[in-house]
Parts: C-alpha cells; structure tokens; sequence
C-alpha cells in the first residue's frame, strides 16, 4: 500500500513497522545523549571548582563545553546537509550512533580509572558535536519518509515524545546512577546507543529524493539557505527559535543552581534537568492525540513569551519547588512552539531539500543551544549566573515583539497546511508504508 493511500488521516504512525524503529532509536539515543551531558556539565563544574576556581570562573568552564560543541556542527553543516540528501540517511545515522558509543565508553573507562580530566571531557565534546552535526539533518530528514504526509504532525508529536522522554528518563539515569558509581550514567549511555543502532538497523529500505548532479556541499547548503530565506514562514520559525532560545537558555547554568544556589546536589541537579522535559513530555503527548489545527502561528508566538518569562522567574528563584514548577512551564511552552514550528518547516519544504533546510535548522537549533551555552555560561562569568538568566528570559520577550513585526506571517498564518505550488514540488510519490 503506497502512502497516499492510507484511508485515515487519524491512523497512528507507531502502526508503521519503520516508523516504530525509528522511534525506538531516538528514544535509545536521547536517553543516552541526556544521561551523558547532564555528568559531563556535572563533572566540569565540579572539577573546576574543586580545582579552587570560584563560581563565575567554573561558569566559564561551561561555557567551553557548549562553544566546544558547536564549531563543529557550524563547519560541518554544509556537509551534512549534502550528506543528508545524497546517502542512505540510515547509514549515516548508524554512524553517528556508533561515535557517541565511543564517546560513552571513553568517559566511563576515564570516570572509572580516576584519569578524567578537563582537557579529556573538552576532546569528548568536540567528537560529539561532530556526531550530532550529520545525526540531526539524517534523521530529521528520515522521519518524513517514512510515514504519510497526512500524519506527519502526529509522527512529529511522538519523536517529539521520544526526545521529551529521553530528557526525563535521562537526567534521572545520569544523576541517579552517579550517586551510585561515577562512571555507571556512561557505561549505561554505551548500552543505550548499542539499541539505537539495532533499531535503526531494522528500519527497511526508504526512497532517496533525486539528487542533484555534480552539485557540491557548500552550494547544496547555499541552495538549502536561499530556501529559507526566500520562504518567510521557514525563516520566521527557525529564526524566532535562534533568537529566543539563545538568549534565554538556562540549562547550561543547571550545576552552578545546584551546587552553589539551591545547594541540592547531583540528585537535585537531574531534577532540574528533568522539570522542563516533564512539561515538554506532557505538551508532546497532548498534540499526538489532539493535533493543533487552528492559530498556529499567533500561538506559537505566545509559547515562546511564556518560555521567556518563566524562565526570568526560575533566575530569581531560590526556593527549588517553585525553581522545578517554573522550569516545568519553560519545557512545556518550548515544546508547544517546537511543535509548531517543526510542523511548519517539514510541511513546507519539498522532500527533495528536507535534508538541506534541516541542516539549516540544526545549524540555528546548535547556534541556540550550543552556542547559546557558550553565551549563558560567558554572561555568567560576566555578570553572574542570576542576572545572566533573568536578563535572558527578558530577551527572549523582545524577540517576540520584535519578529511578529519583522514577520508578519508568523502572526497570520492559521493551519498548518502549505502551498499549493509546494505541493506540486514535491518529487517522490513512491514512499512504501510497512505495517504488521
């Protein structure tokens, strides 16, 4: 049965045998990714403040870690854009998988051995933005393929739900299981990504889009850009999320709360980490059953406020309840405006530059998370770590103002439904559907 034609627009994409693989290793993978970089925070900071640093100096430490991570995915994004529409977008995953198992096993034989040091957890960081620059666009690009379009919001809410889970389940793996042993959160992490990579592994054979011939990274990506530019809706959603996110991104200063402002500890450091995931989970699962149809655009503007003033109020906080309830409030505004916003890119860019557009937006997803670690952890060292949150969360409000001038689209569109002509682009109407 070809996707087109699946009788009910309402059929769940878990009935879809590659969906479900595919599901199942992003699941695997993000619980291994999270359990993982909730301890390497963990350890910086520890390590620079036992090494007699004070606070906005191990802040600083932070800071490396997410400028660390992002050089590579900005270099490397050209090519994995490319990449992304030019090979098999499973095996590319697989690899990706299989360097952040290496990743995980270094750092549990380091933890371990007692031999884990700053310059050791900087090398594992750059190896893992590697990883992460060709994983994203991969397997982003992937998902479309694999269900029909009438059900690619309900298939976007559920990897959603299994990137919120992994983000909950995660940080509880990492700071449970290092009170426990050190080097127990990446010994289970290496176990973890050993299943991603089985699941995708069973994901069966999908169509390529046509490639271009002869056309290079660098122009491929060009093209992918040009794309976004021209098409204002595209532009306006990856942009507000670049912007806002950026500003107000709070997590990077997770173990400076715990240590040495809520005084809570590594178990209370996954709890932080984990409050926002619950809200993004909860958002997630909502949308998988109830699809948001109307006022997309107004309501995604109206998130990411929220996502700004909740965060303001987390900065401020010296309680950990309320610091838990506003940073449950962040995740679930995020996770409403990432819904939307990911709806709107995939459904409104042709199949054929999936892989570039999404190149393109993980490289903006890295410059506000990455990059937006290396900003909150420097304004921290600047400024200190309250005022560098507050005056994040204020950011991310203006951004608001501003892009709903800038764009005025973002605040008139209504459905999620895309153009006409898009539809007509769209190449690749042989996608075959697998069902048990």
């Amino acid at each position: 049965m070809t996707l087109e034609e699946t009788p009910s627009p309402d059929r769940s994409p878990l009935r879809i045998a590659n969906f479900r693989y595919y599901w199942i290793s992003r699941l695997s993978m993000t619980l291994a990714q999270y359990a993982m970089m909730l301890i390497i925070g963990w350890q910086t900071y520890n390590i620079a403040r036992d090494g007699g640093n004070g606070v906005a100096e191990a802040s600083g430490q932070l800071a490396l870690i997410g400028l660390l991570q992002f050089v590579p995915l900005f270099l490397l994004t050209p090519f994995s854009g490319w990449a992304a529409d030019h090979f098999d977008r499973r095996n590319l995953g697989r690899l990706t998988v299989l360097l952040q198992l290496v990743c995980a096993s270094l750092l549990a034989w380091l933890t371990w051995s007692g031999t884990l040091s700053l310059a050791w957890i900087f090398g594992v960081a750059v190896l893992l933005g590697i990883a992460r620059a060709f994983a994203g666009p991969a397997l982003s690009a992937l998902a479309p393929n694999l269900v029909p379009k009438a059900i690619l919001p309900n298939a976007i809410a559920l990897s959603s739900i299994s990137w919120q889970v992994g983000m909950i389940v995660g940080p509880a793996v990492g700071g449970y299981f290092y009170a426990v042993q050190p080097f127990l959160p990446y010994a289970v992490a290496g176990g973890l990504f050993l299943v991603s990579i089985t699941a995708l592994s069973m994901i069966g054979k999908v169509p390529q889009p046509p490639r271009a011939v002869n056309q290079r990274p660098i122009h491929s990506m060009v093209e992918g850009l040009r794309y976004v530019v021209r098409n204002k809706m595209v532009l306006g959603a990856i942009t507000l999320d670049l912007f806002a996110v950026f500003l107000a991104g709070a997590t990077a200063l997770f173990p400076v709360y715990a240590r040495d402002i809520l005084e809570v500890g590594e178990t209370g450091l996954a709890q932080l980490a984990m409050a926002p995931a619950v809200g993004a989970a909860i958002t997630a699962l909502w949308f998988s059953f109830r699809p948001l149809k109307n006022n997309v655009g107004p309501k995604m503007l109206w998130a990411v406020a929220i996502f700004g003033a909740a965060t303001i109020v987390f900065g401020l906080s010296t309680s950990m309840p309320l610091s838990l309830a506003m940073l449950f409030i962040v995740g679930a505004a995020d996770m409403f405006s990432v819904y939307i916003r990911q709806s709107l890119i995939q459904l409104h860019t042709p199949d054929d530059k999936r892989g570039r557009v999404s190149s393109v937006s993980l490289l903006t997803i890295s410059a506000s998370n990455e990059f937006g670690d290396f900003f909150s952890g420097s304004l921290a060292y600047a400024v200190g770590p309250v005022a560098a949150v507050v005056g994040g969360g204020g950011g991310a409000i203006l951004t608001v103002a501003l892009w709903s001038k800038i764009f005025p689209v973002l605040r008139t569109t209504r459905t999620f439904d895309p153009p006409d002509e898009l539809n007509q682009e769209t190449p690749d109407k042989k996608l075959q559907e697998q069902t048990q």
